[in-house]
């Protein structure tokens, strides 16, 4: 199941104030079945009966560090939370037993019995053995779509107590050590996230109601930011975004989702949200190249682009090029090159003076060996090249139609065959004219090359379609880089025919002098043994031994 932000593809909205997010998140349930919604799916989801439970509700009691990207300590309202009820993920004294439904109690009664269920489900249950806790287990989740359905219906505001009360169910539920991958469990290389099956949470049925809580709880009027910053604080945020690791995709999207409204509502917390998402992709490029929630992470960064405000912050300039950029480095950048690409775009967008930065950057990571990485680095830079001025292109068409060149002339046929399909942009087109003088001379010796001996038709015809346009375009110019084509073609025979007859020259020379140092050892050979033989005098004599120079002794 797929849930996207309405904001961050919606491409040419541009935010009025700084930072100021386009929060337009769908709800992931269907509007309007709300806790039904959650209750539908959860049922749907119960065969798959696993838990997060013991060991993350350890986690969060103990209060471990939030994330390795930013090493910040836990919070006082965290801290505060995670001991107000005792210790997580255990079974209660005695039984486990349903509390009254809010419509059976007075007005009055319902925020203490509110806070009484959100009691019942911080205790977790391990969901590995499906026969286990059966009872329970459904009492849980039936409570859980109660406090859902109390969030919505907004029946009065939260007082900070009851903050805390919430903070700690979410703690106790949410935040846990995720999983090794099943590849790491393995110790194999060759895992590939496109072909591999993802690992899905077993205890998604009682996960997916509390996220839906949460997601309530945050964009509910009755919440009020002030006070609920102190319990949503960094901690809280930091913990979050380590869930972004989840290899269930059904997790990933309501972390998206709900942190994209914490952004917008605790404006606060923005900076820090943006630093914190910086360092996890600092770790993933340089370090481990390996994060399952890229994508979701840059699809919110998306919309928040699409909120800056001009002229842009240094702060965020630098994030364009200290990490935006780098992100094409990795070898799995196709599993987020969408939500990359759209980033970079929004920057070029706002200020087209950032063009030659980005294209400049895209030349610098260009892959080597990786054909189907190149197709997404030419797609890319045609949506650039689309938002880009004149003045910025001149900065960087030489260093830009160089590696043009090298991808027309590629033997991969789709990377040849995009790299021509620049010319069918308008706008390019009309760059290049502009600039047809300096252009032309730099491809055209690539355009002649396909001509006479690319193996793959479509190339081909597509070549002669760009000789065509540049020859319409000036003709005088196109028969002068044809003049001078040939010219240098000529001069390079001449210099290999010159080089192959100096190579034979040195390859006769070296022969005729291995042939005469050879003579000359075997003459120089008998001249010795003759020398040898001559002196022959009797031993005890006091003479040197024949053919030994003497020692002298100090």
């Amino acid at each position: 199941m797929v849930f996207k932000l309405k904001s961050v593809m919606q491409r040419g909205k541009k935010g009025k104030g700084d930072d100021k997010p386009e929060v337009s998140a769908s709800v992931p349930l269907a509007s309007s079945s709300g806790a039904a919604g959650a209750a539908a799916q959860a049922a749907a989801g119960k065969a798959g009966n696993n838990g997060a439970g013991a060991r993350g509700a350890a986690v969060a009691a103990a209060g471990a560090p939030a994330s390795k990207a930013v090493g910040a300590p836990a919070g006082a309202g965290v801290q505060q939370a995670l001991g107000r009820f005792g210790a997580a993920g255990k079974m209660p004294n005695g039984s486990f037993e349903a509390l009254p439904s809010f419509r059976d109690v007075p007005t009055s009664d319902r925020q203490s019995l509110f806070v009484r269920k959100l009691a019942l489900c911080c205790y977790t249950f391990d969901f590995t053995d499906p026969t286990k806790n059966v009872k329970e287990k459904e009492i849980k989740r039936q409570t859980l779509l109660e406090l859902v359905d109390y969030v919505t219906s907004g029946s009065g505001k939260f007082t900070e107590a009851v903050f805390e009360d919430i903070t700690k169910m979410l703690a106790a539920n949410l935040f846990r050590t995720l999983p090794p991958s099943s590849h790491e469990n393995t110790g194999s290389d060759s895992f590939d996230p496109e072909e591999e099956e993802p690992t899905m949470e077993p205890a998604w049925p009682h996960l997916q109601i509390v996220y839906e809580f949460l997601l309530r709880y945050v964009v509910s009027s009755e919440t009020d930011a002030k006070l609920a910053k102190r319990y949503i604080d960094h901690s809280f945020v930091l913990r979050l975004l380590d869930l972004f690791d989840s290899e269930d995709p059904r997790e990933r999207e309501y972390l998206k989702t709900i942190l994209h409204r914490i952004y917008g509502k605790f404006m606060v917390h923005r900076p820090f949200i943006r630093k914190a998402i910086n360092n996890i992709f600092y770790r993933f490029i340089f370090e481990t190249e390996k994060h399952n929630g890229v994508a979701e992470l840059l699809e919110i960064l998306g919309s928040i682009i699409n909120g800056f405000a001009l002229p842009l912050k240094e702060e965020h300039k630098m994030f364009l090029v200290r990490a935006l950029i780098p992100l094409h480095k990795p070898k799995c950048v196709s599993m987020y090159h969408q939500q990359l690409s759209y980033c970079i775009i929004q920057f070029v967008e706002k200020d087209f003076k950032l063009a030659d930065v980005v294209i400049r950057g895209l030349l610098r990571y260009w892959p080597v060996t990786n054909s189907q990485k190149e197709v997404l680095f030419l797609g890319e830079l045609e949506e650039v090249l689309e938002a880009t001025q004149s003045a910025e292109f001149q900065r960087c068409m030489v260093p830009l139609f160089r590696q043009i060149g090298r991808c027309l002339n590629s033997s991969h046929f789709q990377v040849a065959e995009r790299a021509l399909f620049l010319w069918n942009n308008d706008h390019i087109v009309s760059l290049v004219a502009q600039n047809r003088q300096v252009v032309l001379a730099i491809i055209f010796p690539a355009l002649e090359r396909n001509t006479r001996s690319h193996w793959n038709q479509a190339v081909h015809g597509l070549t002669l379609n760009v000789r065509k346009m540049f020859l319409e375009m000036d003709q005088e110019l196109f028969q002068e880089c044809q003049r001078k084509y040939q010219e240098d073609e000529s001069k390079a025979k001449s210099i290999e025919e010159t080089r192959e007859l100096t190579w034979k020259r040195l390859e006769a020379a070296g022969n005729q002098r291995s042939n005469s140092g050879m003579m000359n050892t075997l003459a120089s050979s008998d001249g010795v043994t003759r020398t040898m033989a001559a002196p022959n005098k009797t031993a005890g004599s006091g003479a040197p031994v024949p053919g030994l120079s003497p020692v002298l002794e100090k």
